[in-house]
């Protein structure tokens, strides 16, 4: 017996007594852990699909140890600019063996067909996105424009409610080094609310010229 299951975030392909790698779990070393949104399970000949999961089945597990992957080397580099960052990341996993597949109160696939003509999810799902991709376009900067600044710093700004070359200005870079903390990488924040005036202003030849002397945002 197999059975296709969800363990925080990711789905994987389990059997009895198998041990896999998932990403880190708050449950001890030692202790049992179940996981109920089980997708589809297979017993010889006999294979039962969710819609999307299957009610009442359940896979357990008991968690082995906590630990970390191999390492992932992150390198950017701007030419021309002098800008290189090098990063290591070490993803944190936690390692479980299978104890059990439990196909009870399973239902088949076959009659959830039906109910899968009226899509009603689908439906909820297309319009949420439509919602924010509209509320996100009304007055929002692209602050990837300042030196400096890459997709990441942009969006941890915006999360912070720094969305325009204006708000940008108005902060200080100070400030901007605290909400930016987690960010991996060597930050220099000094220049970003000078060159977000000069966008917010409109004077993008000015900001051209004085980002061609810049170094990753540094004077």
């Amino acid at each position: 017996m197999y059975a296709i299951v969800e363990i925080a975030g990711h789905q994987f392909k389990v059997e009895k007594d198998q041990r896999v790698f998932v990403n880190r779990l708050q449950t001890e070393e030692g202790k049992k852990v179940s996981f109920d949104n089980v997708l589809l399970i297979g017993d010889g000949d006999n294979v039962t699909v969710g819609a999307p999961a299957i009610d009442g089945a359940q896979v357990g597990a008991k968690v082995l140890k906590h630990l970390k992957g191999d390492k992932v080397i992150v390198f950017k580099k701007k030419r021309r600019k002098g800008y290189r960052v090098k990063n290591g990341h070490r993803q944190s996993l936690t390692e479980i063996v299978i104890e059990s597949i439990a196909a009870s109160g399973a239902k088949k696939a076959a009659p959830k067909k039906e109910t899968k003509k009226a899509e009603p999810k689908v439906e909820v799902k297309a319009a949420a996105p439509k919602a924010t991709a509209k509320k996100s376009s009304d007055k929002a900067d692209d602050l990837k424009k300042v030196e400096g600044i890459g997709p990441k710093i942009a969006s941890t700004l915006a999360d912070a409610g720094i969305t325009t070359f204006a708000e940008l200005a108005k902060t200080d870079a100070a400030k901007i080094s605290e909400i930016i903390a987690d960010v991996r990488g060597n930050h220099v924040t000094d220049t970003w609310p000078a060159q977000a005036k000069l966008a917010a202003d409109g004077k993008w030849d000015e900001l051209k010229k004085w980002q061609d002397e810049l170094d990753g945002g540094k004077a």
